[in-house]
């Protein structure tokens, strides 16, 4: 066994586990509600308490008056190509989440990004093992230095959403190893608390009941914590799983104390689990007088600069053609254009989302930026459809207290209130407290700001009813289309009407339904104005444009275009924004298109526009972020974390849809940049390519000779400021075999303006082995060793061979 890290397995604890009965222990396996494991008394454990993650701590329910910091999303993450900048991410969630009493933060993501479709593609960091690894490593170190335990997931090949909870994915042993466990494996050294196994299966074996978690998991790495389910993952009693979650789960009472009296479940191995949930417990401070570690100190303005700060150096600039940085001196007016101009996308979709106390707009950052210089102007130009609006506050009262929101009921069969609360929106998918029930109902005056045939809906499932001032709209039976539990708890299907209303004048509203097993909690109000002429709309963006020294287009995606629970069909931009960045090019040269999505998009007009930025889902502090770069105070410090196409055609590994249940990993090792690599067709962006306010020259590759690459060595890379202003680079080295390169090495650094460094780039000896599928074991180079070194993986410049040490 390797012992990469080591539990507090003493004396104490086994003592602990004595004194349970066989019905206590097995208890204890089991999740005590939704976000919670159980408590017992006896052994002084309270309930450890779970949230999911990755960019902000959420806390036990959904509800949006418990707010939270937002970060940028994780591919975000990644772009920085800085471990520093997101261990200190990881410090103010763990921070959050002491304020929020949350013991285990369900993140980060370490799935790869196989396929640019992939739904979760924005919650993961990079197609690349090693990046991956890396800035999950730091991720994993910033939380845990707070006492709040890092759970990386989903352990193992989740990389995509359709069909998730059982397809079986089959992954050749030596593409496992070096590809998809890698990341899993560096999180472990990296001292991580838990690990999450997955829904789906691997090889002919779902997750929760894998070999995979006694081998490699806890056997060869040596991991120590728990290994909790993803949520309703366990199917089976004889699971190894350590805890089953959410609880209490139906397996884990009397059918495995059965199984344990039956012989089929050793109860040494149930006091193993038990043991190492105590140890989490400990390492939390959950158990007994244990004092956790001390919550990180971060002020509120403290927090906020670190959010910016990090939009900023994870922005990457794919194209730039000497208009950015803009210059606010010589600015009058500024044109912001684009539908997520205003209403920003700062997180993807599905259990990962928070609520943030406040957004920054892209529109709302430059026009800060630009007070008393420049005026900035605004029209969407763009629309995108997509779900029903949840009622807001700021045209909303509660029918009977007059507060701004909505009513929200839990009633009986006989319609008697059960319980009842304010809320400050009309999407509710948890009550504030535990309530059993048999109808939700959410109603509240509206004030239309706009006359005309308003859209209204109700979103849930099984019996819904809508009416507008006792009309009745909607009354149906919506039956589930899925039981993905996205689907079900977040984004259910909804029913919509329109109906006549009068800006100013109120009416009352009134979603509810019924409350029933396998349908979920959630329900919503929603509203929407008449839809806009959209050839007037994009016609003013136009003249907009044109008038303005500077045109920026704020284009994108949705949370509910990138989500977990589904995967994405294409790569083009949703709506006419095509359209509407093609017009506003033709009418002012000087257009700087801003990308807000989480992953991936076709970009056709790339050539057509002075700058390409992406920005990714940048968190709450998107816009003043965004202003930084825009106006140069900031350099985009990012660097692409995966390989755009320029076409969804073109992508080499696309297809997310298993075949009678299979998803077969036909490709083997050859994922992103690798697949592109020797290909017919390049991509529009390859992996590792960001541009910052500065240019660079390659100038020198030295390395010795005769290299150890099981102890591992370092390379240096002669690199030149040649441009007006300092910068940051980040070198990138690549190993060659034959057609195939992979990222074994990089390192940033900062030059001053006309200035070189020689830059030390460590290739760890990790970066080089190779899984033998002959002895099952790893193998170091045996023969020379091929390194190019260059700025991204499609723009090689240096090269060395190097031999290895005799």
């Amino acid at each position: 066994m390797t012992t990469t890290q080591r539990a507090d397995t003493g004396t104490d604890l086994d003592a602990l586990v004595d004194r349970l009965t066989l019905e206590e222990k097995v208890r204890l396996l089991s999740g005590g509600g939704t976000f919670r494991a159980q408590a017992e008394e006896s052994i002084g454990l309270r309930a450890i308490v779970f949230s999911d993650g990755p960019v902000g701590v959420r806390g036990e329910r959904w509800d949006e008056r418990d707010t939270a910091l937002t970060l940028p999303s994780p591919t975000a993450m990644a772009a920085t190509w800085d471990a520093d900048v997101v261990s200190g991410l990881g410090r103010l969630l763990a921070a959050e989440a002491r304020r929020k009493g949350v013991d285990v933060l369900l993140a980060p993501n370490l799935n790869l990004h196989r396929s640019p479709l992939g739904g979760r593609h924005f919650e993961c960091f990079s197609e690349d093992p090693l990046l991956t690894s890396r800035i999950g490593a730091a991720y994993i170190t910033g939380v845990q230095s707070g006492g709040v335990a890092a759970s990386p997931k989903h352990y193992v090949a989740n990389e995509s959403e359709t069909e998730r909870l059982t397809l079986d994915a089959r992954v050749d042993e030596a593409t496992l190893r070096e590809v998809y466990l890698a990341p899993f494996e560096a999180a472990v050294r990296a001292g991580a608390w838990v690990v999450m196994s997955a829904y789906n299966g691997v090889n002919g074996t779902t997750m929760s009941d894998s070999p995979l978690l006694d081998e490699p998991l806890r056997g060869e790495w040596g991991f120590d914590g728990v290994v909790v389910s993803d949520w309703g993952a366990v199917r089976t009693v004889t699971s190894s799983t350590d805890l089953a979650m959410p609880g209490p789960h139906e397996l884990r009472g009397r059918p495995l104390v059965d199984a344990v009296l039956r012989g089929e479940v050793a109860e040494s191995e149930i006091d193993d689990r038990l043991r190492r949930i105590l140890v989490l417990a400990r390492r939390v401070g959950a158990l007994g007088p244990a004092t956790p570690v001390p919550p990180p100190r971060i002020t509120p303005d403290e927090s906020r600069g670190r959010l910016r700060r990090a939009v900023a150096a994870g922005s990457v600039l794919l194209r730039n053609d000497s208009v950015l940085p803009l210059d606010p001196a010589v600015l009058t007016r500024v044109a912001v254009l684009g539908p997520n101009a205003v209403d920003a996308r700062v997180q993807g979709g599905g259990s990962a989302g928070v609520f943030p106390a406040a957004v920054v707009s892209p529109v709302d950052g430059i026009r800060a930026a630009l007070v008393g210089r420049a005026e900035v102007v605004h029209r969407a130009g763009a629309f995108l459809h997509t779900r029903p609006t949840p009622l807001k506050p700021e045209h909303t009262s509660d029918p009977v207290t007059g507060e701004a929101g909505v009513l929200v009921r839990y009633l009986d069969d006989e319609d008697e209130v059960v319980h009842a609360e304010h809320r400050l929106s009309g999407r509710i998918l948890d009550p504030s407290v535990d309530v059993e029930a048999a109808f939700v109902e959410v109603s509240a005056l509206f004030r239309p700001p706009t006359s005309g045939e308003w859209r209204f809906a109700v979103i849930g499932l099984g019996e819904v009813l809508l009416e507008v001032d006792g009309h009745v709209l909607v009354d149906e039976l919506v039956v589930p289309e899925s039981d993905d539990p996205t689907y079900v708890h977040v984004t259910p299907s909804f029913r919509e009407a329109s109906w006549p209303v009068e800006a100013g004048r109120e009416v009352l509203v009134r979603a509810k339904r019924r409350l029933a097993a396998d349908t979920g909690n959630a329900v919503a109000l929603a509203a929407d104005p008449p839809r806009v002429d959209e050839d007037a709309e994009l016609a003013a963006a136009v003249e907009l444009a044109r008038t303005a020294d500077v045109a920026v287009v704020v284009v994108g995606t949705t949370d509910e275009i990138e989500s977990e629970g589904f995967d994405r069909t294409t790569l083009e931009l949703p709506g006419r924004q095509d359209e509407l960045v093609r017009a506003v090019a033709a009418a002012n040269p000087r257009t700087v298109v801003v990308v807000n999505a989480g992953g991936p998009v076709e970009l056709p007009w790339r050539e057509d526009v002075a700058a390409v930025l992406v920005t990714w889902f940048p968190g709450q502090e998107a816009g003043d972020g965004l202003a930084d770069v825009l106006f140069g105070v900031a350099e985009p410090g990012g660097r692409l974390p995966t390989t755009w196409a320029a076409r969804t055609a073109d992508v080499p590994v696309l297809d997310t849809t298993p075949v009678d249940g299979v998803l077969a990993y036909t490709e083997g090792s050859r994922v992103g940049y690798r697949a592109w690599a020797g290909g017919p067709v390049a991509p529009a962006y390859w992996f590792g390519h960001g541009l910052g306010y500065t240019t660079w020259s390659y100038e020198g590759l030295s390395a010795r000779d005769n290299v150890d690459a099981e102890s591992g060595f370092d390379v240096r890379v002669r690199v030149r400021n040649t441009g007006p202003r300092a910068g940051r680079e980040v070198v990138q080295v690549y190993q060659a075999e034959g057609e195939d390169r992979r990222l074994v090495g990089y390192a940033a650094v900062h030059v001053p303006a006309g200035e070189a460094a020689w830059v030390r780039v460590p290739i760890e000896p990790d970066a080089l082995r190779r899984w033998s599928t002959l002895d099952h074991a790893w193998h170091s180079p045996a023969g020379p060793i091929t390194l190019f070194v260059g700025p991204s993986a499609g723009d090689l410049q240096l090269s060395a061979r190097l031999n290895p040490a005799p």
